[in-house]
């Protein structure tokens, strides 16, 4: 069984990319990001940046657009810092749940104990 991006031809990437090879230090992308897109696909666009903008319309991980597009992760960051620079997508973290305070939960364990 291949794995999706591995059995593609280097080649190819290489021409999605062009040449790049890693997205840029400052790139904001990590597996989690999620991305909406801010527009719809244009005629004559790449057709990955528009297979992205048409997965994006609802909020989307990094690693599940590269799952879906069937790239590698360090592929896909390239093509979404592509967009990102463009004003195409929008990227932000999940929100991190808040952690509750540890006097809180001292005294949750407390009353459990005590029930």
């Amino acid at each position: 069984m291949s794995r999706p991006g591995r059995d593609d031809s280097p080649d190819r990437l290489y021409t999605l990319t062009g040449g790049r090879a890693h997205a840029t230090p400052d790139s904001p992308f990590d597996l989690v990001t999620l991305v909406v897109a801010e527009c719809d696909p244009t005629t004559g666009m790449q057709s990955e940046h528009a297979a992205i903008l048409r997965l994006t319309q609802l909020p989307t991980a990094v690693v599940e657009l590269a799952a879906e597009l069937k790239l590698p992760v360090s592929i896909t960051k390239i093509l979404l810092g592509d967009l990102l620079a463009a004003g195409r997508v929008s990227a932000r973290h999940p929100r991190r749940a808040a952690v509750p305070d540890p006097d809180v939960l001292e005294q949750v364990l407390v009353g459990l104990r005590n029930l």
